[in-house]
């Protein structure tokens, strides 16, 4: 079979190597994957968001798979496109994708079927937002409602921090159309975590709960970025949590979409609060997560082939999905400077060196210049390791880091460090 993967960061990198391990697969192309994604795939220069370039090649290349890796070729509809020319898409549609691509709807499916997530409300006006606010008091949460690069979100720890926050978005419009609506909602006090899920429209599994470390500096400290590391399986999430999780969030979503007429097809991401009060939905996104794809697949025991497969044709239930009993932990390599402005095109070295040691060097953003590797993106390299258990994980990745060498790169020391400080561990 051939493999068509959209996409071309870390997360695609972990996909492409999980796709090339199946023995079904006689090659994988990928839209516009990355030096990493190029050694176990073709790379291929079109748009991601031309849904008629994409169509035409996965047709001249008989393609049996095409695997969506972005949010914004789902929100832009590829997955339908793609289904209208008779092609498999591993992949939510276009209206399914609405439940990252807007989260106002996403809010009004969880109150309406009673999914358990902050309160919240929405405004397209300023002042009623100002207003609102000011009722309301701090700390309080503002999103903007459109897709803003995972930046659309300020979690605000004064009411003047809130005012500005919502004041750039709907006024000064720093994240563009997305923030034309925005959405207000309460603080959760918990501990957070990703639990991603396979699901058909119908049957829904539940992958190894990770957790992901947002800001820029160890001791979750600076600004936040899109990841600077995560580690599976989370204890946050113990098994009872996430047969909770299961039950009361990701099969009534996928039971709520349909209900709507909508059938959900792919990947489904629940970003978690772990409250007192139990699990409550932060956000959805309708893909895989990155960087928590680096360390959730490579504990699956599964051929990711014969599952996307299953979810594409509406047969899940038939698949038993194994997952391995180690732990894995990803450290992100990231560019001098990120989240704000840094550098590109700086020669990496080292990489081939840190696999050696054990590691899995996934490149999230990198190109090629003169032969070299060189830095393109903020978060550059996602150095991953498998281990026995999570301590021997941390060893193991922050061992093969310092392998690695590009100038200005900076990177978290403490991946993992809330499952080590956890009292009931």
């Amino acid at each position: 079979m051939k493999i068509l993967l959209i996409g071309g960061g870390g997360r695609e990198h972990a996909l492409a190597w999980k796709l090339a391990q199946s023995p079904r697969v006689e090659k994988i192309y990928c839209v516009p994957g990355n030096p990493g994604i190029a050694t176990v795939a073709e790379c291929v220069a079109i748009d991601i968001t031309d849904n008629e370039a994409l169509g035409k090649f996965a047709l001249e290349h008989s393609i049996g798979l095409t695997v969506v890796g972005p949010e914004l070729p789902l929100t832009n509809g590829l997955a339908d496109h793609f289904a209208a020319l008779n092609l498999k898409v591993f992949g939510p549609s276009q209206k399914a994708a609405q439940l990252e691509g807007s989260k106002a709807f996403a809010k009004e499916i969880m109150h309406k079927y009673h999914i358990p997530t902050a309160a919240s409300a929405a405004f397209t006006e300023l002042d009623s937002a100002l207003a609102y606010i000011k009722e309301q008091g701090a700390p309080i949460v503002v999103k903007a409602d459109g897709l803003a690069a995972g930046k659309g979100v300020v979690v605000a720890m004064t009411v003047a921090e809130a005012v500005d926050a919502v004041t750039m978005m709907m006024r000064d419009k720093a994240f563009g159309s997305a923030g034309n609506l925005v959405v207000i909602e309460e603080y959760l006090e918990g501990e957070e975590a990703s639990l991603l899920a396979f699901t058909d429209g119908i049957t829904v599994v539940p992958m190894v709960a990770a957790q992901d470390h947002k800001r820029i500096f160890d001791n979750d400290q600076g600004p936040n970025t899109g990841g600077m590391g995560t580690y599976a399986p989370a204890p946050v999430v113990t098994p009872a949590v996430r047969e909770q999780v299961r039950r009361e969030v990701l099969q009534p979503v996928v039971d709520a979409m349909r209900q709507e007429g909508i059938i959900y097809k792919g990947c489904l991401y629940a970003g978690l609060m772990i409250t007192a009060q139990g699990p409550k939905v932060i956000e959805f996104n309708a893909r895989f997560g990155d960087p928590e794809t680096q360390v959730v697949l490579p504990l699956l025991v599964n051929d990711l082939v014969d599952i996307m497969e299953a979810c594409a044709d509406g047969r899940l239930a038939d698949i038993t999905i194994e997952w391995d009993d180690k732990a894995a932990v990803c450290v992100v390599l990231a560019a001098g400077g990120y989240p704000g402005s840094y550098n590109k095109g700086d020669t990496i070295t080292g990489h081939d060196q840190a696999e050696s040691q054990g590691a899995m060097v996934f490149h999230a953003g990198t190109g090629s210049k003169n032969g070299q590797v060189v830095t393109q993106g903020g978060r550059v390299l996602g150095v991953t390791a498998v281990a026995n258990n999570l301590r021997e994980a941390v060893d193991k990745v922050y061992q093969a880091v310092p392998a690695i060498h590009f100038d200005g790169m900076q990177y978290r020391k403490d991946i993992a460090h809330r499952a080590f400080n956890r009292s009931d561990r």
